[in-house]
Protein backbone atom coordinates (compact mmCIF):
# COMPACT_ATOMS: atom_id res chain seq x y z
CA UNK A 1 0.00 0.00 0.00
CA UNK A 2 1.54 3.64 -0.71
CA UNK A 3 2.80 5.82 1.86
CA UNK A 4 -0.42 8.58 2.04
CA UNK A 5 0.28 12.26 -0.04
CA UNK A 6 -0.83 13.84 3.44
CA UNK A 7 2.76 13.01 5.07
CA UNK A 8 4.48 16.12 2.90
CA UNK A 9 5.20 18.88 5.44
CA UNK A 10 4.25 17.00 8.23
CA UNK A 11 7.00 17.03 11.24
CA UNK A 12 7.25 14.59 13.50
CA UNK A 13 8.12 15.20 17.59
CA UNK A 14 12.14 15.72 18.36
CA UNK A 15 14.40 12.60 19.05
CA UNK A 16 15.19 12.56 22.93
CA UNK A 17 17.98 14.71 24.17
CA UNK A 18 21.62 13.00 22.96
CA UNK A 19 24.68 13.89 24.98
CA UNK A 20 27.44 14.12 22.48
CA UNK A 21 30.71 12.74 24.70
CA UNK A 22 34.21 12.34 23.45
CA UNK A 23 33.50 8.45 23.52
CA UNK A 24 30.82 7.93 21.79
CA UNK A 25 32.45 10.38 19.27
CA UNK A 26 35.21 7.54 19.58
CA UNK A 27 33.41 4.85 19.76
CA UNK A 28 31.52 6.17 15.93
CA UNK A 29 34.95 6.74 14.40
CA UNK A 30 36.51 3.17 15.38
CA UNK A 31 33.26 1.61 13.71
CA UNK A 32 33.82 3.48 10.74
CA UNK A 33 37.55 2.41 10.64
CA UNK A 34 39.30 4.95 11.85
CA UNK A 35 40.85 6.79 14.85
CA UNK A 36 39.77 9.64 16.96
CA UNK A 37 41.79 12.72 17.81
CA UNK A 38 39.65 14.62 19.71
CA UNK A 39 38.20 17.51 17.92
CA UNK A 40 35.13 17.93 16.50
CA UNK A 41 32.74 15.05 15.50
CA UNK A 42 33.24 13.63 12.21
CA UNK A 43 30.56 14.97 8.96
CA UNK A 44 28.32 12.41 9.47
CA UNK A 45 28.15 11.71 13.26
CA UNK A 46 24.60 13.57 12.83
CA UNK A 47 23.61 10.31 11.37
CA UNK A 48 23.06 8.72 15.06
CA UNK A 49 20.10 11.45 15.43
CA UNK A 50 18.76 11.49 12.31
CA UNK A 51 18.68 7.30 12.51
CA UNK A 52 16.69 7.70 15.56
CA UNK A 53 14.33 10.69 13.69
CA UNK A 54 13.52 8.21 10.77
CA UNK A 55 13.00 5.30 13.36
CA UNK A 56 10.78 7.05 14.95
CA UNK A 57 8.81 8.06 12.03
CA UNK A 58 8.82 4.72 10.65
CA UNK A 59 6.81 3.43 13.56
CA UNK A 60 4.27 6.29 13.68
CA UNK A 61 3.94 5.91 10.22
CA UNK A 62 3.59 1.75 10.53
CA UNK A 63 6.36 1.40 7.77
CA UNK A 64 8.39 -1.30 7.58
CA UNK A 65 12.19 -0.60 7.88
CA UNK A 66 12.75 -4.24 5.93
CA UNK A 67 11.33 -2.30 3.12
CA UNK A 68 13.18 0.77 3.25
CA UNK A 69 16.33 0.98 1.05
CA UNK A 70 18.62 4.49 1.90
CA UNK A 71 18.92 6.56 -1.78
CA UNK A 72 20.69 9.42 -0.41
CA UNK A 73 21.63 11.05 2.70
CA UNK A 74 23.15 14.67 2.75
CA UNK A 75 24.77 17.42 5.70
CA UNK A 76 24.00 20.94 5.49
CA UNK A 77 26.17 22.50 8.89
CA UNK A 78 25.67 25.61 10.30
CA UNK A 79 28.75 24.40 12.98
CA UNK A 80 30.86 21.45 13.89
CA UNK A 81 29.15 19.16 16.36
CA UNK A 82 31.95 18.76 19.44
CA UNK A 83 32.17 16.96 22.63
CA UNK A 84 29.71 18.96 25.03
CA UNK A 85 26.89 19.05 22.55
CA UNK A 86 23.34 17.87 23.46
CA UNK A 87 21.51 17.34 20.20
CA UNK A 88 17.89 16.66 19.11
CA UNK A 89 16.85 16.25 15.84
CA UNK A 90 13.59 17.01 14.08
CA UNK A 91 12.05 15.02 10.86
CA UNK A 92 9.85 16.60 8.65
CA UNK A 93 8.59 14.60 5.67
CA UNK A 94 9.81 17.15 2.18
CA UNK A 95 8.41 15.15 -0.48
CA UNK A 96 6.75 11.77 -1.83
CA UNK A 97 6.46 10.42 -4.84
CA UNK A 98 5.71 7.45 -6.42
CA UNK A 99 7.36 5.31 -8.86
CA UNK A 100 7.18 1.52 -10.43
CA UNK A 101 5.13 1.22 -6.96
CA UNK A 102 7.77 2.03 -5.12
CA UNK A 103 7.65 5.40 -2.36
CA UNK A 104 10.08 7.69 -2.84
CA UNK A 105 10.27 9.71 0.42
CA UNK A 106 12.35 12.94 1.27
CA UNK A 107 12.72 14.01 4.62
CA UNK A 108 14.92 16.80 6.09
CA UNK A 109 16.13 16.24 9.83
CA UNK A 110 17.10 19.97 11.65
CA UNK A 111 19.86 18.91 14.48
CA UNK A 112 19.71 21.39 17.15
CA UNK A 113 21.32 21.75 20.43
CA UNK A 114 20.34 22.51 24.27
CA UNK A 115 20.11 26.54 23.42
CA UNK A 116 18.03 25.82 20.20
CA UNK A 117 20.29 27.21 17.76
CA UNK A 118 20.33 25.09 14.79
CA UNK A 119 23.91 22.44 13.83
CA UNK A 120 22.74 20.97 10.86
CA UNK A 121 20.51 19.79 9.07
CA UNK A 122 20.05 16.17 7.67
CA UNK A 123 18.31 14.99 3.96
CA UNK A 124 17.57 11.65 3.01
CA UNK A 125 15.76 9.84 0.49
CA UNK A 126 14.11 6.82 1.42
CA UNK A 127 12.99 3.97 -0.93
CA UNK A 128 9.86 2.27 0.51
CA UNK A 129 9.98 -1.04 -1.95
CA UNK A 130 5.98 -1.51 -2.44
CA UNK A 131 4.95 -5.60 -1.81
CA UNK A 132 5.76 -6.19 -5.15
CA UNK A 133 9.78 -5.32 -5.37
Amino acid sequence: MPVDQDLVGRTFPPTAPFAVTREKVAEFVAATGGAYDGGPAPATYPIVLAFDAMNSFLEAESIDLFRIVHGEQRFAYERPVVPGDVLTATLTVSSLRQIAGNDIIGTASEVIDASGALVCTTSATLVHRGPEA
